[in-house]
């Protein structure tokens, strides 16, 4: 997998500073999430293509970012414990949509029912979104927000053997990108990234603003 890639000094050029927005690389019908894994987990996937392996549970829930500096800040650059490799895992746009179709927030919005039936959904569901706040390179907090999604059950199953096209492990890249961040700021690149549209009651569900036109964020 080829990822394109930009100078961070031209990644937020007409990104939006704040709201809900899912930001993320898509290729025609594809598009790239990213995971961090401990070594065995990661040399699976690897080889195989997708997730399993002694290591690697369709019951416990997973998260997958579409926001590479995100999953940059979860991980600490591959610096945590068990996350100390990042995948880039090319999935179906199509199934992308679908888990944002499943999914149900993991914080109470009133317009979803009572705090009652938004419990009993979110504890039923097998696929869960949740907003965080974006961040930059050196772990700063934006106003933007980012997209996690969490995926367990048979809608991981799901995800693994229908969703996903490829696996690549982008790990040297990350650390030769975090040494330019520390080192050599001029030459420091991520991965370039655009607004991901989705339909409007998905914009609705998840309290997405409108696109803007280009140029109006700032």
């Amino acid at each position: 997998m080829n990822l394109n890639i930009i100078p961070y000094i031209n990644y937020e050029n007409d990104l939006p500073q704040e709201g809900n927005y899912i930001l993320g690389q898509v290729r025609d019908s594809s598009i790239i999430v990213y995971q961090a894994f401990n070594d065995r987990i990661a040399d699976y996937a690897i080889a195989n293509q997708k997730f399993g392996g002694a290591d690697y549970s369709f019951s416990r829930m997973t998260w997958i970012k579409p926001n590479f500096l995100w999953m940059m800040y979860r991980s600490s650059w591959a610096e945590k414990e068990n996350q100390n490799r990042i995948l880039a895992i090319e999935i179906s746009i199509n199934g992308f949509l679908e888990l944002l179709e499943l999914g149900v927030l993991t914080s109470y919005d009133s317009r979803f029912g009572s705090l009652q039936e938004w419990r009993t959904q979110l504890n039923t569901s097998e696929v869960r979104i949740q907003w965080d706040p974006d961040h930059g390179p050196t772990g700063d907090k934006l106003k933007r927000r980012a997209v996690q999604i969490g995926i367990k059950g048979t809608a991981l199953v799901k995800f693994n053997n229908s969703f996903i096209k490829s696996v690549t492990d982008i790990t040297d890249f990350v650390k030769e990108q975090k040494a330019n961040l520390d080192q050599d700021k001029e030459n420091f690149c991520v991965i370039h990234e655009n607004i991901v549209e989705v339909i409007d009651s998905l914009k609705q569900k998840y309290s997405i603003p409108e696109l803007l036109q280009r140029g109006d964020y700032n």
